[in-house]
């Protein structure tokens, strides 16, 4: 049996005057780690490749990123001056998300993946959670290192039955937290996994999906072999994507 073949679309970074379509490395070793499958980096090329990468991969993962998705696509305020945004990783993954539901690809969202999925499907998102009355701190301390930064954080719930719920099997977790956005308006076809103690969405699952579409806020990648929680939730991803490789193959 062939190994999946997950697309891993990319940010596009100015490096030393040039462009440069990237990925980060952890999360590239995860899908070949934990998921068991062969990536495939997707240059920020907007739609111009869209129906043949669809047709292409078994699954998709939607990675985390220093950008924020711009705001005029969920008709949120105005970022704050300096705000690191990526519009061709925009024009990418939003039309690429809904096709992928179309096609019945599986799709794993983190961070900001998990907000690209809200956004594409019609939610909003909170650039702030710190400053919101009631909320706490979500973002890492940057002066820490790397260790300190994605170390647990905070404890999550995971919702009765659901299915963060079954792949753990049991009802709460130790989560690392790296950012400062969340859902605000959760969009109409997502259902909530898990929530922190201040009610910020942790988790979602696409409602109707044909196959595995889950996006978490956390960080799974991260050191996703020394965690058995993360690597069950790359495992999972991972048969849902050889499931599809031999659909295609039939």
């Amino acid at each position: 049996m062939r190994k999946p073949i997950i697309g891993i679309p990319a940010d596009r970074r100015l490096l030393n005057s040039h462009w440069f379509h990237c990925v980060g490395e952890k999360y590239i070793n995860a899908v070949v780690q934990a998921a068991d499958a062969v990536p495939v980096l997707v240059p920020a090329l907007g739609e111009r490749y869209l129906r043949e990468w669809l047709a292409s991969f078994d699954g998709i993962l939607f990675t985390g990123s220093p950008s924020n998705v711009e705001p005029r696509h969920y008709q949120g305020p105005q970022s704050d001056p300096g705000t690191w945004h990526d519009p061709e990783r925009d024009a990418t993954t939003l039309p690429m998300i809904n096709g992928a539901l179309a096609a019945g690809l599986p799709i794993f969202g983190i961070c900001r993946g998990f907000q690209e999925i809200n956004v594409a499907l019609g939610g909003t998102l909170a650039q702030k959670l710190h400053e919101l009355p009631g909320r706490l701190d979500h973002r890492e301390d940057k002066e820490q290192p790397l260790e300190e930064q994605y170390g647990p954080a905070h404890e999550i719930e995971l919702v009765e039955g659901g299915l963060l719920h079954q792949i753990a099997g049991r009802r709460t977790l130790e989560v690392n937290s790296l950012h400062s956005q969340g859902v605000e308006r959760l969009a109409p076809r997502l259902v909530t996994e898990a929530t922190a103690s201040d009610g910020v969405i942790e988790a979602f699952r696409i409602d109707g999906a044909k196959t595995f579409a889950l996006a978490v806020q956390w960080h799974p990648e991260w050191k996703v072999m020394e965690n058995p929680f993360s690597r069950a939730l790359f495992a999972a991803f991972g048969q849902a994507g050889r499931e599809h490789a031999m659909r295609r193959s039939r």
